[in-house]
């Protein structure tokens, strides 16, 4: 009776080839519920499981995994395997496999040839065959949960890889503080000044909600921008900020032109913080200031040996291709970026004149190097500073296998604008950017800033408002 009471409550959920193949991982992530693989999700697997894109490698995964679950349980492939034991206790359902020849009668304008519409056919079959359990569709694929729903058919996304429900919860990196904060955690408030920086410590009921190297800022008659140093309980130091707006504080001939930018320099230019994450629409600054940065601290202060550059080649992670030239002259295309960046931080070494910029430009790009992301499996980088641009675009797992590559003295920077994401299938919630800034919060060596006004032109400003 116990497990008849499970099936009404437990569903059944219908993956199609798209969920497996963006998250293989997807077999253990449904509880107590059931899954269903149709034959054809299986021959679909297999015709994507060649080549060596992050497609190819999650169509195998996908196939190992399932050839664990099915040979630990053959003898109940017509009942269902328990995903129990190949799944650690996380999912506590069963896996089905079609073994005979499940159709309903679709509409006659639907090919029956196509998978998608195969898949629809098994769907509607399981629902009539068994009324009080409700089948479900799971699918990636937008117009393959419109076309279930227009057949009457229950249809949703695999959401589990989301980091966040809505990407306008993810952490800013700063926050306002007004008069009344003070007024609540500054009791027994201290104060003293330590190499140029004053320092506070406060107490106070505020003090759980804040994260390390969050920034503070308060606007008014006494206005102060200072970054959360330690938080033990509900004490909590702040360090006030370097102001890199004025002159005398450029890095590298640039100066913040606005409160996030400042942040952002202390960030960068701080080298106890050893990966920093900067979000922002297109013109915000994100890629000038750490160049510049990284220039400051490479070439000036030499913190570090050399600075690497790269970016994701949409299409992401597939070969640089066959063209005759060298790593470097095959990114060349992608780092447009890189060169109008270098063109400005140039111009503004004034007096050395025409000679001088060149001499300046070929040291600056003998210390930059401009790396593509297929050939960072296994290496090592020693005292260098990363750049990671258009971070968006990767899933978690390639920001992972990013991320390892830092030995020590390394200082990892990912850039990104979450709302411009061009990989199928990842979504604002589920992009590597958004996981590692939601992961890497309130870790005394990261900082995270998302970037709010763009500094480009008026035009730009203006066509960003209006088109």
């Amino acid at each position: 009776m116990a497990s008849r009471r499970k099936n009404k409550a437990s569903k059944l959920f219908v993956l199609d080839t798209n969920v497996l193949l963006h998250d293989p991982t997807c077999l253990y992530r449904f509880e107590e519920h059931d899954i269903f693989i149709p034959i054809i999700t299986l021959e679909e697997l297999d015709t994507h499981k060649k080549g060596m894109s992050e497609v190819a490698r999650n169509a195998r995964q996908a196939s190992r995994f399932l050839d664990e679950i099915v040979s630990a349980g053959a003898d109940q492939i017509e009942t269902g395997i328990p995903l129990e034991t190949a799944s650690r206790g996380a999912a506590t359902g069963r896996l089905i496999l079609q073994t005979q020849a499940l159709g309903s009668a679709l509409p006659a304008s639907l090919p029956v040839g196509k998978a998608d519409n195969q898949i629809l056919g098994i769907v509607k079959a399981l629902k009539e065959h068994d009324g009080d359990r409700p089948a479900i569709l799971v699918s990636k694929d937008i117009n393959m949960r419109i076309k279930a729903r227009a057949l009457g058919l229950d249809a949703e996304d695999y959401f589990n890889d989301k980091v966040l429900e809505d990407t306008d919860l993810l952490y800013t990196g700063s926050r306002e503080i007004d008069g009344a904060f003070w007024e609540r955690n500054g009791k027994d408030l201290k104060s003293w000044q330590e190499h140029g920086r004053s320092y506070y410590q406060i107490k106070g009921g505020d003090v759980p909600n804040l994260y390390l190297n969050q920034m503070l800022w308060q606007q008014g008659e006494q206005p102060l921008q200072a970054r959360v140093t330690a938080v033990e309980g509900k004490t909590a130091v702040l360090e006030t900020l370097r102001d890199y707006t004025h002159q005398k504080n450029n890095v590298w001939g640039i100066t913040a032109r606005n409160r996030e930018q400042n942040f952002a320099l202390n960030l960068l230019m701080n080298p106890d913080i050893d990966f920093v994450t900067l979000l922002g629409q297109a013109g915000t600054g994100k890629t000038l200031l750490t160049l510049a940065a990284g220039l400051a601290l490479t070439l000036e202060q030499k913190l570090y040996s050399e600075i690497i550059m790269t970016r994701v080649t949409v299409p992401v992670g597939e070969d640089i291709g066959f063209l005759p030239g060298t790593e470097e002259e095959k990114m060349a295309p992608w780092m447009g970026a890189l060169e109008d960046n270098l063109d400005v931080l140039n111009k503004s070494e004034d007096d050395g004149g025409d000679w001088g910029r060149a001499a300046t430009r070929d040291l600056v790009r003998s210390r930059i190097k401009v790396k593509s992301l297929n050939f960072m499996r296994g290496r090592t980088f020693l005292n260098k500073y990363l750049i990671i641009d258009e971070a968006q675009n990767l899933t978690p797992k390639q920001m992972k296998t990013l991320v390892t590559r830092a030995g020590p003295g390394t200082k990892v920077v990912c850039l990104g604008n979450i709302a411009q994401i061009d990989t199928p299938y990842l979504t604002e919630g589920s992009s590597g950017l958004t996981y590692v800034v939601d992961r890497f919060k309130g870790w005394s060596h990261s900082g995270h800033i998302t970037l709010q006004r763009g500094e480009r032109s008026r035009l730009a400003d203006h066509a960003a408002e209006v088109l």
